[in-house]
């Protein structure tokens, strides 16, 4: 089974909200490229939201979907949403990429919510896969 069918047979919202973690975490964060204060945010969260998507597919390749699968994002993205915070309030930040700043921290923050309390749960004998194979 791969990945895009282990979320296809998660409710509907799952896959929504993957959709928009890519457009929040991978894309948006492309947008802060363009001012010379935000280039490194941008820069830092699209290498952490890179590596954290290889690292979620390997993963995946090890042991399937299971709750574990967040560990990547609570590792890479749980400094990542501090660093974005500090440079969200910076005085010489220009207002665009404060609002996009926001927009990516507010999506990362939402991700890691779920993120920790899988990786909890996993952490807690909670194993089962989340999708099998029909």
């Amino acid at each position: 089974m791969t990945f895009d069918q282990a979320v296809a047979l998660q409710p509907a919202w799952v896959g929504y909200w993957l959709n928009w973690l890519l457009f929040g975490a991978f894309v948006l964060p492309a947008a802060l490229l363009i001012w010379r204060q935000s280039r490194i945010a941008g820069i830092a969260t699209i290498i952490a939201s890179v590596a954290g998507g290889f690292a979620v597919n390997w993963l995946f390749g090890r042991m399937g979907y299971v709750k574990l699968l967040g560990l990547p994002h609570v590792i890479l993205w749980t400094p990542l949403a501090y660093y974005l915070f500090i440079q969200m309030r910076r005085a010489d930040m220009p207002a665009w990429p404060k609002r996009i700043i926001a927009v990516v921290l507010a999506t990362i923050l939402i991700s890691l919510a779920f993120d920790y309390a899988d990786v909890l749960r996993y952490a807690l004998g909670e194993r089962t896969p989340l999708a099998k194979p029909a």
